[in-house]
């Protein structure tokens, strides 16, 4: 795809010149995700994987199972254990600061991913603007349903109140449909980043708002659990979805026609640059302190380009 093209040479260029990957057999590199459910989460993982093999380091990758004390935990240990680099995919952007504090007093890196922490003790974030790609899927949905003529619209949220990038993304896109006071947002549940507990909430988002013609969910688990919901009710030809993050579900979703659009983000990607980056700390090289990794609006035109992504 000319898209993964020019982002692979994006990267390459911002690399050049710097670290060769040579004889970096002694670094360790230990990375703490959110869970391994979701897709997303496991695109990162491997991109990261790739990374290391290719560069000849070692990477220990911790599942936190969506709690952040054990991500606390996890940095606890990578500090115990020397490893020369942390990354880290942080559910408590606050929570997690002392940790990595303590880390970097270590002289060990760490590398942001997904979520910016809080406060300056990651060397580097890597990932999407989420306020700003919320305002994007705002912007869309306010097109999409001013195209419509869908005045008095009402929408509904599945979100992850326990997510710090997840509410980012809710707000950039409640923000944006503020500027048409004919369409109302009639509620905001909360999926918790897990499957199973979003399509509940996501039920009963369908059923307690009859009139609601349209939802955004704001992450893969969200976003899923709302597909789900949405054919569970019967409320496929009335209800359309817009979310974030790829699955199997929502291209199929896409060519059924009730999922309007997808946020999409390049997590592969996302693991690549992090572990590189981590490399590049460790050797003592510069790296930017913001690495920002576009998205792409997935939508019935465009899908056909992801399509391999989940067959």
């Amino acid at each position: 795809m000319k898209r993964a093209f020019l982002l692979a040479l994006s990267v390459a260029v911002l690399f050049a010149g710097g670290t060769t990957f040579a004889q970096n057999d002694d670094i360790t590199i230990g990375l703490v995700t959110i869970n391994l459910q979701a897709l997303f989460f496991n695109q990162i993982n491997d991109g990261a994987r790739a990374a290391a093999e290719e560069a000849g380091v070692t990477l220990n990758i911790i599942d936190a199972r969506n709690d952040p004390a054990r991500q606390v935990n996890a940095v606890e240990n990578f500090i115990t254990q020397g490893v020369d680099a942390i990354i880290v995919i942080a559910i408590d952007v606050e929570g997690i600061v002392p940790a990595l504090q303590a880390a970097q007093d270590e002289g060990i890196a760490v590398v942001a991913v997904d979520a910016r922490i809080a406060s300056p003790p990651a060397d580097v974030f890597i990932g999407v603007d989420n306020l700003g790609a919320g305002q994007q899927a705002g912007a869309y949905t306010l097109g999409y349903l001013q195209a419509l003529g869908d005045d008095g619209a009402e929408v509904g949220v599945v979100g992850a109140l326990n997510s710090f990038i997840q509410n980012l993304r809710r707000d950039g896109f409640t923000d944006v449909l503020a500027a048409d006071p004919t369409i109302e947002v009639v509620g905001v549940v909360d999926g918790q980043n897990v499957q199973e507990t979003a399509l509940t909430a996501a039920e009963n988002l369908v059923t307690a708002n009859p009139g609601m013609t349209t939802i955004y969910a704001t992450g893969e688990p969200a976003l899923i659990g709302a597909i789900a919901a949405v054919e569970s009710q019967g409320a496929t030809d009335r209800v359309r979805i817009i979310g974030w993050d790829l699955s199997a579900q929502a291209v199929r979703g896409i060519d059924e026609g009730f999922v309007q659009a997808v946020i999409q983000q390049d997590p592969y990607q996302e693991g690549v640059v992090a572990v590189e980056s981590a490399i590049s700390l460790v050797n003592g090289e510069d790296v930017p302190a913001e690495i920002l990794i576009p998205v792409t609006i997935v939508t019935a035109e465009n899908v056909d380009d992801f399509r391999s992504l989940f067959e």
